[in-house]
C-alpha cells in the first residue's frame, strides 16, 4: 500500500506540474482548472489513497464498476462524475451515486435521468456531450450529439426536474475534420460553450482533455480535465 501511495503521489505531482505550466502558458489561474481523476478499472483502495492526497473529483465510465466502488467510498468527500456512454437501463443505478453525468447525448436519456433523480430526491449535474465527428442528427463514434443538436438537448436538461445544466463535455474525435487536431477541437468546443451560455449563463463547465492532451484543453479554456493513465498508470489489460 505504501508503494502504491508513493507511486500515485509522484504521478499526481507530475500531472499537477503539467496543469500549472499549462495554466501559466495560457495566462490562466491554476484555480480555473479542476482535475478529475478517472479511476475506471482501478480499485476503491486507489480512490481512498487519491482522497488522502487531496483529490476530490473522480470519474467512472461503467456502472457495474462504479456502483460498488462509490458505495465502498461513501464515507469520503468526493464528487463522482459519470463519463461513459450511458444506457437508459443503468440510469437508476447511476443516479444513486453520480453527482455529475458528463455524457448526456439524447432526449431519452434526459427523461430517464430526470425520473431517476426524482425517485432519489437528488439533483444531478448534467453536461451535454458534444460529438465533433458527428453529422447533423447523428451521434458520435464515442457518444455525443452533433453540434446542431446541442441547444435542444440543453434546453431539455434545463427544463427537466431534478437536473441541472452544468455545461459541455467532449472527447477529442478519432475521425472527421478534428481528428488529430486536439487544440482545434477544444477551441471549437469553447466557441459552442460561449453560444450556450448566451441562453444558459450558469452552464459554464467545459470538460475536455485527458492524459495525452490536457495542455491543449487548458490552452483552449477548459474548466475541467479528465486524467486517468497519467495518474493511475496504464490500465490492466490495455498493454
Amino acid at each position: 500500500m505504501t508503494d502504491r501511495r508513493t507511486q500515485l503521489a509522484e504521478n499526481l505531482a507530475r500531472v499537477e506540474e503539467r496543469i500549472v505550466s499549462a495554466c501559466a502558458a495560457a495566462g490562466r489561474a491554476r484555480e480555473e482548472v479542476t482535475l478529475i481523476v478517472v479511476t475506471k478499472t482501478y480499485p476503491a483502495s486507489d480512490v481512498r489513497i487519491l482522497h488522502e492526497l487531496g483529490v476530490r473529483h473522480v470519474a467512472e465510465n461503467r456502472d457495474q464498476d462504479a456502483s460498488p466502488k462509490a458505495a465502498a467510498c461513501a464515507d469520503l468527500s468526493l464528487t463522482w462524475h459519470f463519463v461513459g456512454q450511458l444506457q437508459t437501463n443503468k440510469v437508476r443505478s447511476v443516479a444513486g451515486y453520480a453527482d455529475v453525468v458528463q455524457s448526456v447525448d439524447r432526449l431519452r436519456l434526459v427523461t430517464a435521468l430526470s425520473s431517476a433523480a426524482g425517485r432519489r430526491e437528488r439533483e444531478l449535474g448534467c453536461l451535454v456531450q458534444v460529438a465533433l465527428d458527428a453529422e447533423s442528427g447523428e451521434r458520435g463514434e464515442r457518444g455525443g450529439v452533433a453540434p446542431d443538436g446541442i441547444e435542444e438537448l440543453a434546453a431539455a436538461v434545463d427544463a427537466a426536474p431534478g437536473l441541472r445544466l452544468d455545461g459541455l463535455m467532449t472527447v477529442a474525435p478519432l475521425a472527421g475534420p478534428y481528428a488529430g487536431r486536439q487544440r482545434a477541437a477544444f477551441e471549437r468546443l469553447m466557441e459552442i460553450s460561449s453560444r450556450l451560455r448566451g441562453n444558459h449563463p450558469a452552464a459554464n463547465m467545459v470538460s475536455a482533455g485527458m492524459s495525452a492532451d490536457l495542455e491543449d484543453a487548458v490552452a483552449a479554456g477548459a474548466t475541467h480535465v479528465r486524467v486517468g493513465t497519467a495518474v493511475l498508470g496504464v490500465r490492466p489489460g490495455l498493454g
